[in-house]
């Protein structure tokens, strides 16, 4: 299987329980709040929000890792050394969730302490663990399967183009994640300026396909959407307004097919995205018009579609 490399999220695929997530374990006190929370939240939660839409992350919930990892009756020291087990070596061959490799691929090698592994996995294994609202009925109905699978097993061109997406949604968030915790958000806005269009075109090659990001509000001219476009993301809208559940389009030609799916806001987002005064710092958006002088692409709030993803490969 081909596989794709998503965010430096750290323990992404690891684990997760497959009782209840407290599963009776001891609770850390606010007082004393366990050490593990804090590097969970800065290394993981990026990737693995609590908060991100079903349809718009780029990696499972820390919760799904510990629903799938953590056994009944399992000790602490197991639980730990799984985890340690594949963040030391992430091949298909060690994971719990086959169905999120399958989705969002395997994760990129990392290079972290032992002790601070250690420290994320005592903290999933003792305490309650956020969840997204829409996670409880997900984790039912689908068990670790892939939701745009085709009915004769084959990839569909829905689940063709979400790969596309989600892969190099990944290779942004990658990098975006490096530039804004080295070097802060004004350097995030400049790779962004640099370097996202070009690594975007570099997914295309790797795909095979055309890969675009558009919106109808852009930050970079290039990314305009056209006319039918502007159609589609306004069809996504309206699907969002009336908490509709939101599908690809899929539009097949006699030799490729076009992919459409919205891109959603979310927390971080809203670092460059956001309101200003608000969510965008002064500095932030003193750097961003420097850069984008006829820049659209403010004044959203979480969970608002901000453009789309435009994919077009062959048959």
């Amino acid at each position: 299987m081909k596989k794709y490399v998503y965010l430096l999220a750290i323990l992404g695929l690891l684990g997760g329980c497959k009782n209840e997530e407290n599963n009776q374990r001891t609770t850390v006190s606010v007082e004393e709040e366990h050490p593990g929370k804090a590097l969970m939240e800065l290394n993981c939660n990026a990737c693995h929000s609590p908060t991100a839409g079903k349809n718009d992350r780029i990696a499972p919930p820390m919760i799904a890792v510990k629903r799938h990892y953590l056994e009944q009756g399992m000790s602490k020291d197991v639980f730990q050394a799984a985890i340690l087990k594949w963040i030391e070596n992430p091949i298909e061959e060690h994971t719990k969730m086959p169905g999120a490799i399958k989705k969002f691929g395997i994760m990129a090698k990392v290079d972290y302490p032992k002790k601070t592994i250690n420290q994320i996995a005592d903290y999933l294994y003792t305490n309650k663990i956020e969840k997204p609202d829409w996670f409880d009925e997900h984790y039912q109905k689908n068990k670790g399967k892939y939701e745009i699978a085709s009915e004769n097993g084959l990839p569909s061109y829905a689940e063709i183009g979400m790969k596309y997406a989600i892969s190099t949604k990944s290779q942004l968030g990658k990098n975006l994640m490096g530039a804004i915790q080295s070097r802060g958000t004004e350097e995030a806005v400049s790779f962004c300026n640099t370097r996202a269009i070009s690594i975007t075109d570099s997914m295309s090659v790797v795909n095979n396909a055309t890969i675009k990001r558009i919106s109808d509000k852009a930050r970079n001219p290039k990314n305009k959407a056209n006319v039918e476009e502007l159609r589609y993301i306004a069809s996504f809208k309206e699907l969002l307004a009336n908490e509709k559940e939101i599908k690809p389009i899929v539009e097949e030609g006699e030799e490729s097919v076009r992919f459409y799916f919205p891109i959603k806001t979310n927390a971080m987002c809203l670092q460059c995205h956001g309101k200003q005064g608000e969510d965008i710092r002064l500095s932030t958006y003193n750097r961003i018009k420097s850069l984008y002088p006829s820049d659209e692409a403010i004044g959203y709030e979480a969970n608002q579609i901000r453009g789309m993803w435009s994919i077009q490969f062959d048959k």
